[in-house]
């Protein structure tokens, strides 16, 4: 299983890419979370096998939202993520 930590910049915010990158994540079967920051930027915890998580992310780099647009994208390797039982859209 692979941890991932994204973070995209763009138009991600206030065009559905939350709940657009759950759809996808659910679809592909991915876990973790996604969360607005406040410097409008969206970060994502995945957790998934390889192929799966090389999918998502092409899936996230290109936007799941039809109205979004990602313009910077950063990622990490965090074995550290908290394991989950499914994908979910964290609010603050």
């Amino acid at each position: 299983m692979e941890k991932v930590r994204m973070n995209v910049n763009g138009r991600v915010q206030g065009v559905g890419f939350r709940y657009m990158t759950k759809m996808v994540a659910d679809k592909i079967g991915i876990k973790g979370t996604v969360k607005n920051e406040t410097d409008g930027s969206v970060t994502i915890e995945a957790i998934g096998e390889a192929d799966k998580m090389s999918l998502f992310i092409d899936k996230i780099k290109a936007s799941p939202s039809p109205s979004g647009r990602v313009t910077q994208f950063s990622m990490e390797k965090d074995p550290s993520i908290k394991e989950r039982k499914k994908f979910d859209v964290v609010y603050y």
